[in-house]
């Protein structure tokens, strides 16, 4: 697929990025009134980093294989990067030394016995563990009945990225900041392809939603990353109604490439009050199952 070409990915991102920073941005004189490009020129961005033009432009033509740590610092600081970004640009640059891989699918992950006790210890608070492509692996009670639109999908493993991009009615109504939700969504599994860049199901997903979506392929096309982060999260839940949470996503260094996604408000608040109904309507029996496992063959 062409979302996974090396060379390719190398330069739409140096490209996206280089084109969202004036010169006044980046404290260089705009000399001219007409500027052909939109944000700094190819030349610019080499005398921010310190290198010569025609090696930025090796660069962003997909040519990072020579690019040392020390260059590498200095373009992703001449780019203005985010933490996100830079670690993206070096995992590039990583791609670029080593020899190409073929695509592989990875092995079935099975969340752990005691992972999932982890999960129904937390009866106060939804929680779920996911991988890079947000599949969903486990859940607590609390957790299925929070997300019980995104679990009406019959498809095994339920995937909250393919919800918000494949539903996109119910998904509006569910998560208050739909546009942002929608745009970090992509941005992740941007930064996941990054990282496993041979993830046959990775790239299967990552077809799927460019083809059935045109606001996928927007977001795609834009070239952002985002890490999985603390932040919050708002949603209009059919049962109990609007839930404002702040939510704690944490790395499971047991479980590499597993994520533990935690729900919590503070006490007194209509939301905690609420949470408390969609937890009595979670021990109602239609909802008596307190995880779900990927299906993956």
């Amino acid at each position: 697929m062409a979302t996974m070409d090396l060379r390719t990915e190398i330069r739409e991102f140096l490209s996206s990025r280089r084109a969202r920073i004036t010169p006044e941005q980046a404290g260089l004189p705009a000399y001219g009134g007409n500027r052909r490009v939109k944000g700094l020129r190819r030349e610019e961005v080499a005398l921010l980093a310190g290198v010569s033009v025609d090696y930025y432009v090796r660069m962003e033509r997909g040519s990072l294989a020579g690019a040392s740590d020390g260059v590498l610092d200095a373009l992703a600081s001449a780019l203005r990067l985010d933490e996100a970004e830079r670690d993206h640009l070096v995992r590039l640059a990583r791609r670029s030394r080593a020899p190409g891989g073929p695509r592989r699918r990875r092995p079935a992950v099975t969340v752990r016995p005691t992972l999932r006790q982890v999960l129904d210890a937390i009866s106060d608070a939804p929680a779920w563990i996911c991988n890079g492509r947000y599949d969903v692996l486990a859940m607590n009670r609390l957790a299925r009945a929070l997300f019980s639109p995104v679990l009406a999908d019959p498809r095994r493993p339920a995937n909250t990225t393919r919800f918000v991009y494949l539903h996109p009615e119910a998904a509006r109504d569910f998560f208050v900041d739909y546009d942002r939700i929608a745009g970090d969504a992509a941005a992740k599994l941007r930064m996941e392809a990054g990282r496993n860049p041979h993830d046959e199901e990775l790239i299967a997903l990552v077809g799927e939603l460019s083809t059935c979506s045109e606001l996928f392929r927007q977001h795609w096309a834009s070239q952002d990353v985002r890490l999985h982060r603390s932040g919050r999260k708002r949603v209009h839940h059919p049962v109990v109604g609007r839930l404002d949470l702040d939510v704690e996503t944490l790395d499971l260094p047991a479980e590499p490439g597993l994520h533990l996604n935690i729900y919590t408000t503070p006490a007194g608040t209509p939301t905690a009050d609420n949470l408390a109904l969609l937890a009595s309507w979670a021990a109602t029996p239609q909802t008596s199952a307190t995880e779900i496992e990927a299906h993956n063959e």
